[in-house]
């Protein structure tokens, strides 16, 4: 176990603060280089649309993780090796994805997180429709901008707060 908060593991979470964790029960499949990260919540609720997603993460992450519910949608992919290297280079910590990504193999060799449903080779429209800074709601939590969310190839864990390990 490291000291690193990128590094906490999920299972370790539970173990001593089961109480104040939230478990995301959707499976979502890990794409990105950095395999387990963390940090506070921002949100984007788009359909088939990524502009939202793109503007996001052409801004300051300063360690964030960007949840995107893209309503589920295997029809378009909302984030590729583009919009990735967008987020390394202004500090995101990595986003979660209720829906499709592409670049696969791109992505994969990346410092940068990424957990999502599926991939799918189709870029999505760009009109610019949806909203940012809203709770998005997928796996049976809600993501409300400002928590914390723990990912790792376990799970998808939320708490109210920065956790730190004893």
């Amino acid at each position: 176990m490291s000291a690193n908060d990128n590094e906490i593991a999920t299972a370790d979470l539970f173990d001593y603060f089961e109480e104040r964790l939230e478990l995301c029960s959707l499976r979502l499949r890990r794409y990105g280089g950095r395999r387990r990260f963390s940090g506070p919540i921002a949100t984007v609720r788009v359909f088939e649309d990524n502009v939202l997603v793109r503007e996001c993460l052409e801004g300051a992450g300063e360690g964030r993780v960007l949840v995107v519910d893209g309503g589920g949608s295997e029809r378009c992919a909302l984030l590729g090796d583009l919009l990735a290297a967008a987020g390394v280079s202004n500090g995101w910590a990595g986003v979660v994805i209720n829906g499709c990504v592409r670049d696969s193999n791109a992505l994969a060799s990346m410092p940068f997180g990424v957990a999502a449903s599926a991939t799918c080779p189709r870029k999505s429209r760009k009109e610019g429709t949806g909203a940012v800074a809203v709770p998005v709601a997928f796996g049976g939590v809600t993501f409300h901008p400002g928590q914390w969310v723990y990912v790792d190839d376990d799970g998808i864990a939320l708490s109210e707060e920065k956790l730190v390990l004893p």
